[in-house]
């Protein structure tokens, strides 16, 4: 190769990328988030404005809390460095899913104890669920770092109902 070779950049043209508005079918975040006080703020921040931006801040209320809840239990039993936060809008819900570090027991009575702490740990998140139609739960996560994985699935039409009953 030459001295005076010529080096092309292949340019990002706007022409080709897709202008796609956020609606609240393109609704898909994912957060990593240090285990810190701070990142239920930080989670709360987050999700509020990408609700707002994708169309659905009348569900923001059941939302906003069903996150907050989920990354606030996560930080409380997470034995890693990280928090892992996913936010889709998919068949007419929200889905809130948190990973966190902290492995299932392998022992049965370990296991019992470990889940009736995350699930009073939850009680709020429950009864909020629960108003808005969806469901919840927590079990070990299917990625190879292990963990903990928690959900809440929030119906649309729920979460509006349970934001205008407030």
């Amino acid at each position: 190769m030459s001295a005076t070779a010529a080096v092309t950049l292949c340019p990002i043209s706007s022409d080709t990328l897709p202008a796609t508005e956020p609606t609240p079918d393109t609704l898909a975040y994912s957060l990593t988030l240090p285990v810190a006080p701070a990142s239920a703020m930080m989670v709360r921040t987050a999700t509020r404005t990408v609700l707002d931006l994708h169309g659905l801040g009348d569900v923001r209320e059941a939302v906003v809390q069903r996150v907050s809840e989920l990354t606030a239990c996560a930080f409380r039993f997470s034995a890693a460095a990280d928090i892992y936060v996913s936010l889709l809008h998919r068949d007419g819900t929200v889905r809130v899913i948190v990973y966190d570090g902290h492995p299932r027991h392998t022992h049965p009575r370990l296991s019992a104890a470990w889940d009736a702490q995350r699930k009073s740990a939850l009680r709020v998140l429950k009864a909020v669920v629960r108003s808005c139609g969806g469901t919840w739960g927590a079990d070990a996560a299917r990625h190879p770092g292990g963990g903990t994985r928690m959900w809440a699935v929030l119906p649309i039409a729920g979460a509006r109902a349970y934001g205008r009953k407030r």
